[in-house]
């Protein structure tokens, strides 16, 4: 029996068990913004965005200072988040492109978070962009989500919701939709009618803005995009300002989600997380980190994370590493499960909790380089064999590379990552 067939028997024998004994089960709130670098939040820094309710969770819970996006791009990161494992383990190794993959997708042997979840009686719900495939079938819907409405693109235009391909690009369930609405709002509102629908049953609710990405579009930005037409270049906007706007406006909508929590009665039996899906792009701060989005030093998969849940998580700044794909074991154990071998990623529960626990090195793919994390050493192998070592607790900008004078752990991280990189190769790749 597969470590993947063992997991689902654990999985529905614990799902009857809990049901026998009346366990009450927590809700799980997931925020994910698009291109949100290191310092794009008042909590983590910004002088001038304005971020006053993800602010409010920070304070009040876990502000993770080591957490790690699995990709330097979004692709990548979504399909960790869904299966738990390195991105490379179900072939999205990078953009699912709206130009050169419109017919590949996620495969639906994967298993995803939304199906175990399921197991355990959890409703499931993903409001927003899914970005792991563009034909009907690979639909979340199709992967274990009781409800969906959003983009599959990588960005749309927020009033017309056209992609970059001039692709009409609104679904709900499996089907095109028409919607009017600026998506970060119409992504907010279905999170909260999600939760008003599903409150009396625990659920899992999955929210995945396009802000900050591009196109630069406010509330009141104009629309450009024209269905089956060559895109239009987007006119100049004041690009600091809106990119300030779509932050400012997911973070209006993320005050509505908690609020509605409190309203509910739930908030104290409900994880709320926030994260992006990479390092900045062109407007987006990394925070002094070198690197962004589509690189593989930290300013490209280091990103701001808070876990807020009150009675359960006591307040603090933790500076353990933690990566995207540690979310979906630690879910299936707040549901009860056990995570078992079939994963990547851990259960970071215990960490967020004030505990200590030993991690094996994590490791990054990003097109042709390869990096390795252990502890405090992070090493980078570049083509032709260019290798750099970095010391992140005394170097966190990465800007002296010491590996001439620690040979020693340069050739121990060096073989990590070419066994690592060598493992992943041997797996077919499907973008």
């Amino acid at each position: 029996m597969s470590c993947g067939q063992l997991v689902g028997v654990a999985v529905l024998i614990a799902g009857f068990v809990g049901s026998l004994w009346g366990v009450e089960k927590p809700n799980i709130v997931f925020i994910m913004a698009d291109d949100l670098g290191y310092g794009d939040l008042g909590c983590f820094g910004s002088e001038h965005l304005k971020t006053p309710h993800v602010d409010a969770l920070a304070k009040g819970g876990v502000k993770c200072s080591d957490f790690h996006s699995n990709g330097a791009v979004c692709s990548p990161t979504r399909a960790a988040l869904m299966t738990g494992r390195y991105q490379q383990r179900s072939g999205i190794t990078g953009v699912v492109t709206a130009a050169n993959h419109r017919e590949t997708g996620l495969a639906l042997k994967e298993r995803t978070l939304a199906e175990l979840l399921k197991r355990y009686d959890y409703r499931t719900g993903l409001f927003g962009k899914w970005h792991l495939g563009y034909p009907a079938k690979y639909n979340p819907v199709h992967h274990g989500f009781d409800e969906y409405t959003g983009f599959v693109s990588g960005n749309v235009d927020y009033h017309r919701k056209i992609d970059q391909e001039g692709f009409a690009d609104w679904w709900h369930q499996d089907q095109p939709a028409i919607e009017e609405g600026y998506v970060t709002d119409l992504i907010s509102d279905k999170g909260v009618a999600f939760i008003r629908k599903n409150f009396e049953k625990p659920f899992c609710l999955i929210l995945t803005h396009g802000a900050p990405h591009y196109p630069l579009q406010g509330r009141e930005t104009p629309g450009f995009r024209v269905v089956g037409k060559s895109q239009p270049r987007q006119k100049a906007v004041d690009r600091k300002r809106i990119h300030a706007e779509m932050i400012e406006v997911m973070d209006e909508g993320i005050g509505k989600l908690v609020a509605t929590l409190d309203e509910l009665k739930i908030r104290r039996n409900t994880l709320v997380i926030f994260c992006s899906d990479n390092g900045p792009a062109g407007d987006g701060s990394s925070g002094g980190l070198r690197g962004r989005k589509g690189q593989i030093y930290e300013g490209g998969h280091r990103v701001p994370a808070i876990f807020n849940w009150p009675g359960t998580l006591e307040p603090s700044v933790n500076g353990q590493i933690m990566m995207t794909m540690d979310l979906f074991p630690t879910f299936l154990a707040m549901a009860g499960g056990e995570p078992g071998e079939a994963f990547d990623g851990l259960d970071i529960l215990p960490l967020l909790k004030g505990g200590i626990q030993k991690r094996e090195p994590v490791f990054w793919g990003i097109k042709s380089q390869t990096a390795v994390r252990e502890g405090s050493w992070k090493l980078i192998l570049s083509p032709k064999n260019k290798v750099e070592l970095f010391n992140l607790d005394q170097d966190l900008a990465e800007k002296k590379d010491v590996s001439d004078s620690e040979p020693e752990v340069t050739n121990r991280l060096r073989n990590l990552a070419e066994s690592w990189r060598a493992e992943m190769e041997k797996i077919p790749k499907k973008s």
